[in-house]
């Protein structure tokens, strides 16, 4: 697998800039070539091998993104050792966690990270982890910063390890079947699944989409804002792009620091081709008006790409007219950590084909939805909704959940079988495309109207005073089940009671009468994972009045959002009793 990504390109342009480090310092760049690329990853490689790590084994990688933590990735796919990179933001228990289940033998960490000028304390959060963890041996620490941190018996610096490592190391001959990386990614039950993805298909299928469904041509430069820790960051930072022979950024930092126009500043400097980013960091920026992105030449730029959750309508427009100025073919992707790469998206295509605004579109090669009725009976025709679903395997999807294969067959083939459910509902449009109408765990049942969450939330979006909202749903006496809002203000001072009816309003002329909620509840910010996700389990829990049992939370960004909208709730009920 790294001959595919790394020595057939170092044989034919060994100068061929791999990565471009976009660090987290403003404007200071640190490009990477084909063969220096390859150097550092063969010494890591054999510096694996000295302490004991064999083909097999689980390497656990808690690192920013940066060469180190890439040339981490492909030092254990060249001997053969399985990855799990865990995101430099999650907490000690939740790195102990994912260390524990999948059995790693070392971890690969810096001293400290940086990210939007504040340092990050990994090899700290480290410590407190591997505590708990017998099964690490060595703790490998790399330096991104100059401060000294606290070396015990089983760390090792790494880099003055790599400077006495050889710098050719055979690849290991690996089984198109054998694992290649596992990652962890939440589940409805709250306890993360390690999903395992294995080499030979996953890489075609990575390789495959990045080059189809953004025209990737060979000289680009491929812009993927995602961080390693993500299934995208695997797919569209690391793995497709490399093997395609393509020059890829990392991105260290965040879409507001030092300023909102760091992503278009970026895109200026690096001559960016392609941007791939979330929906929610559009509409974050969208919020702080166009000047930052008018502010640098865009002109380098061909494709857009949205991934990570559906995008809306207005997020759609801003970044297709504003960002690329009308003249940039905008795909927005709809694929898992489960997939391993892109499954519907409006490229690949015919040349010039319509593109329909805020909708996936069109499958993949390989790739073949189905939609599915209550009754476990594909839906014909046009015009249609259902469980989303796919007919037939195709080459980059995961092949199991590691240490519980049950899990696995339980969560994606009971529910159809004979087909892989993605958990994700759809409908298809009078001309035969795909739109994802969000989970169908998100799904309510409105006085036998069934509705996505997600649809509320798209109509309350196009107010012009709420940036964010989450729709759930709560028990009720009368229509088993009623929509209960959460929203964000855009201007804290604004008047609740109007804007709150202006909802409504906008609810009941977008959709229908019975999709209004019965509840709005104005909160300060959103429960959100680390990757923008609305985490609606805990709204669920707060409204259905259980929030002595969170679950686990240590996937939020910021868990004291949680007592913020509790007390919110709490106040909300007792003026609700008293008026």
């Amino acid at each position: 697998l790294t001959v595919n990504c790394l020595d057939q390109h170092v044989k034919k342009s060994p100068d061929r800039v791999a990565l471009i480090w976009e660090r987290d310092e403003p404007g200071t760049a640190v490009h990477v070539t084909y063969r220096e690329l390859l150097e550092l990853t063969c010494r890591l490689a054999n510096t694996l091998k000295k302490y004991g790590i064999r083909k097999g084994d689980k390497v656990a990688i808690y690192m920013s993104v940066s060469p180190m933590s890439v040339a981490a990735m492909l030092a254990c796919a060249r001997i053969g050792a399985v990855h799990t990179v865990v995101f430099a933001g999650f907490s000690a228990e939740s790195l102990a966690g994912r260390i524990m289940d999948s059995g790693c033998k070392a971890v690969i960490t810096y001293n400290q990270g940086v990210r939007g000028g504040r340092i990050i304390e990994l090899k700290t959060t480290v410590d407190e982890a591997v505590k708990n963890c017998p099964s690490v041996k060595h703790v490998f620490v790399a330096q991104r910063t100059d401060n000294k941190v606290q070396m015990g018996d089983r760390d090792v610096p790494l880099e003055e390890e790599i400077a006495k490592a050889a710098s050719v190391c055979t690849p290991e001959s690996m089984d198109s079947e054998d694992m290649l990386f596992m990652l962890y990614t939440s589940g409805s039950t709250g306890k993360p699944k390690g999903i395992v993805h294995t080499q030979a298909g996953y890489l075609l299928y990575s390789a495959l989409t990045h080059k189809y469904v953004f025209d990737y041509q060979e000289g680009d430069v491929f812009g993927c804002v995602a961080d390693i820790g993500w299934i995208t960051g695997h797919s569209y930072v690391v793995y497709g792009p490399l093997c395609n022979g393509g020059t890829t950024v990392l991105f260290e930092s965040t879409p507001v620091y030092p300023d909102p126009g760091r992503y278009w500043e970026v895109v200026q400097r690096l001559k960016i081709n392609q941007f791939y980013g979330a929906p929610t960091a559009i509409r974050l920026l969208l919020n702080y008006g166009d000047k930052w992105v008018k502010k640098y030449d865009r002109s380098s730029l061909k494709t857009l790409g949205s991934v990570g959750e559906p995008i809306n309508n207005e997020a759609w427009q801003w970044f297709y007219h504003v960002v690329g100025e009308g003249r940039c073919t905008l795909v927005d992707t709809w694929w898992q950590t489960e997939t391993g790469g892109i499954c519907i998206a409006p490229r690949p295509s015919e040349e010039k084909a319509e593109i329909v605004p805020a909708m996936a579109m069109r499958p993949f090669f390989g790739i073949f939805p189905v939609l599915m009725d209550e009754n476990g009976k594909v839906v014909k025709g046009n015009d249609v909704s259902g469980a989303l679903c796919i007919a037939q395997p195709w080459p980059g999807m995961a092949r199991t959940i590691y240490g519980d294969h049950q899990r696995f067959v339980d969560t994606y083939f009971k529910a159809y079988p004979g087909y892989y459910f993605t958990g994700d509902g759809a409908y298809r449009t009078k001309e035969g495309y795909y739109q994802i109408t969000g989970r169908m765990d998100d799904v309510i049942n409105i006085s036998g109207h069934r509705l996505g969450t997600a649809e509320i939330e798209d109509a309350m979006a196009d107010h012009p005073e709420v940036p964010e909202t989450a729709v759930i749903g709560y028990p009720h006496e009368i229509k088993g089940e009623g929509a209960f809002a959460f929203i964000v203000l855009r201007d804290q001072a604004a008047d609740i009671d109007h804007v709150k009816e202006e909802l409504k309003t906008i609810v009941a002329t977008k959709i229908a009468k019975y999709a209004v909620p019965d509840h709005i509840l104005v909160v300060k910010r959103l429960p959100k994972t680390r990757s923008g996700k609305i985490m609606r389990r805990l709204l669920r829990k707060v409204v259905n009045e259980q929030s002595s049992n969170m679950g686990d939370i240590t996937t939020l960004d910021d868990p004291s959002v949680v007592t913020e909208i509790l007390d919110a709730y709490q106040k909300y009920k007792k003026e609700k009793s008293s008026s």
